[in-house]
């Protein structure tokens, strides 16, 4: 076969009767730790490999099984070979050109930065030895996923290129080695590849901006309610409350906002699609993207509620609350009164309490279902059922946690004309469940489910409906 063509070894001897095929080999420039954990992996999943380096001889503990030689031995040894050096190191493969004439070059290359350099470092590679077969690879991996075999955050292989072949031959090695090839196109998709690693956490930055807004705002309203309010009308000085008080108001609102904006979309996208008559149509641009991070909202939402769990255990302990107990008592003693028992009050905190657990206990049921280890052992229906009917669900108790939690205080006067914190996180939820409970009437479900299903309204007067024929 040409250089530039994979090499198979495939007995034709029945077992036993002849030498088993020879291991492929292939070479890696480079001894840094992406190239011994690649080197480590080849070797495991039954490759040879040879190193190229510039001290061959001391170039460190290399992978056991592994060689290392000159850059141009080890370049006319394999026919496949990867790049596992910085850019600024490509000036010395020029003198290779004649070796790595045909060969394919697997570029694994990433940058400190975007926008570093006008082309994509595949590129300039390409540039540089135009008889090579370049193709971008593996720069989306970690050492540490090529040493611990892939796991659900590095099951794929992105790679691109000019030549099918070439990247056929990549895409076998990635899948050799326990990962999932995915072709991205031509060389002219590198850039988008280099970038991919660079971006930090970009599926969650919608997410997070509306958590740090609504925590921000939330807490300025309940310390101007609270603090600023107490001291100005009242002469107290309660800013010790905004360690742990007001922070445990701000965290269940806030919970229950991201909550609610995280089921909000799946109710407005039924009435587009009455209202449309179709499914067939795309949604907005602003509602796909807020669909599209629905599981990081109500990660953040669940985040928040561990946080308002944490903070009510702890108020038993508090300075704060132990006074008070303290003060009270002794204030009955010294006037020789008691308390009496208000069962209506007990019924009161003992089911905000119980529904509070039941609600935060259907939370960590939809955060660990979210989770890729355990969805991925769920059949579609099952995932569905969990993430949206027990999602309602979690909502109606959160909402219901806090309605019990004002119980009588939506009638008492407001500080400043400023209804307190909890109500404010109350407008969202309820009109989701009134929304639900519309798109859930039995008239607007049929007709909704039989659009889903592929049925369309048509233009006819008589309003007939037809199938949609795919």
């Amino acid at each position: 076969t040409d250089s530039n063509q994979k090499i198979y070894h495939v007995s034709l001897y029945p077992l036993g009767t002849a030498a088993a095929p020879e291991q492929e080999l292939l070479c890696i420039f480079g001894t840094g730790d992406f190239g011994r954990s690649l080197g480590q992996r080849l070797l495991h999943s039954g490759y040879r490999v040879v190193y190229g380096s510039r001290r061959p001889h001391s170039c460190g503990p290399l992978p056991q099984g592994a060689q290392a030689m000159s850059h141009e031995a080890a370049a006319q040894l394999a026919s496949l070979v990867f790049l596992c050096i910085h850019r600024e190191h490509y000036d010395f493969l020029e003198t290779l050109t004649p070796q790595l004439q045909g060969k394919v070059l697997v570029d694994v290359s990433n940058n400190p930065k975007k926008n570093l350099y006008p082309e994509a470092n595949a590129e300039c590679l390409q540039r540089l030895i135009p008889g090579a077969h370049v193709v971008k690879a593996f720069n989306t991996l970690s050492a540490w996923a090529l040493q611990n075999g892939p796991s659900d955050a590095n099951r794929q292989v992105y790679l691109c290129g000019n030549g099918a072949e070439a990247k056929q031959a990549v895409a076998e090695v990635a899948t050799k080695l326990g990962f999932a090839a995915l072709d991205k196109g031509s060389l002219s998709a590198a850039k988008e590849l280099e970038d991919f690693p660079l971006q930090l956490f970009p599926e969650w930055r919608m997410p997070l901006y509306v958590a740090v807004g609504l925590t921000a705002l939330i807490f300025v309203y309940v310390v101007i309610r609270d603090v600023v309010y107490a001291f100005v009308e009242q002469g107290k000085d309660n800013s010790f409350r905004i360690m742990v008080s007001l922070a445990n108001k701000v965290f269940p609102i806030v919970s229950l906002i991201m909550l609610s904006l995280c089921y909000l979309p799946g109710v407005i996208a039924g009435f587009i699609q009455l209202y449309r008559g179709t499914k067939y149509r795309r949604f907005p641009d602003w509602l796909d993207r807020w669909m599209l991070c629905r599981k990081q909202l109500g990660l953040i939402a669940l985040g928040f509620a561990f946080l308002h769990m944490v903070y009510t255990l702890i108020i038993p302990i508090r300075y704060y609350v132990r006074f008070r107990l303290s003060a009270n008592t002794i204030s009955q003693i010294r006037e020789n009164r008691t308390s009496v028992f208000d069962t209506t009050t007990a019924w009161r905190t003992d089911s905000y309490y119980s529904i509070g657990i039941l609600g935060f206990s259907l939370f960590l049921l939809l955060g660990i279902t979210s989770l890729p280890s355990v969805s991925n052992a769920l059949s579609w229906r099952e995932f569905s059922f969990i993430q949206s009917k027990l999602g309602y669900l979690t909502v109606f108790f959160c909402t219901l946690h806090t309605y019990l939690y004002g119980w009588s205080g939506f009638l008492r006067p407001y500080k400043w004309y400023m209804p307190p914190a909890y109500m404010l996180s109350l407008v969202l939820p309820s009109v989701l469940i009134v929304l639900k409970l519309l798109l859930l009437l039995p008239c607007v479900d049929r007709s909704l489910t039989r659009i889903r299903q592929g049925w369309e309204r048509t233009d006819m007067q008589d309003g007939s409906e037809k199938p949609l024929l795919t």
